[in-house]
């Protein structure tokens, strides 16, 4: 009787003994930079505009997505967006409700193929970006818009002084 009891003290001891999920350290959830979120809500647009012009896309679908889109772009709301941060929490609320609504309502297959077009247009879009023309065009439109400022500034000074 003496063997069994100090078996059972064995093997209490070793379920005892084991870390309890308070001694286990939490990992933190790993943080999205801006410029991550940006990308993911361009690609997410890029989406629901392939599923608003899908053929397959019903019409209900189609105007829930016009709908959320022409909210976010009307200048009649209910909470203007010149009051801060409470006048975009409504047109965060419709975007992410139309998103929710959108995706409820497309069909998976649908989805899928969108979301293949909307990978395929977003690195067509970075390789456009990369190449030397567009740096070149760029550099040379922001010096003739930083020339065009100087020149307005010393005209404008030149007009004040007489």
């Amino acid at each position: 009787m003496d063997n069994d009891s100090e078996n059972l003290t064995g093997m209490s001891g070793l379920f005892l003994s084991q870390p309890s999920s308070k001694d286990v350290p939490l990992q933190p959830a790993p943080a999205i930079s801006w410029k991550q979120q940006a990308q993911r809500l361009h690609k997410e647009a890029h989406l629901f505009y392939f599923v608003f012009k899908h053929p397959r896309t019903r019409w209900y679908t189609k105007c829930v997505a016009a709908c959320s889109a022409g909210y976010l772009l009307s200048p009649v709301q209910l909470i203007p967006s010149f009051i801060p941060l409470i006048g975009f929490l409504d047109d965060f609320l419709i975007l992410f409700l139309g998103a929710k609504a959108i995706r409820k309502l497309t069909p998976p297959d649908v989805l899928v193929e969108c979301r293949e077009l909307a990978d395929a247009a977003e690195t067509r879009r970075k390789e456009e970006i990369r190449s030397r023309a567009t740096m070149i065009t760029s550099v040379v439109i922001a010096t003739v818009w930083i020339g065009g400022a100087i020149i307005a500034s010393a005209l404008l000074l030149a007009y004040f002084r007489h």
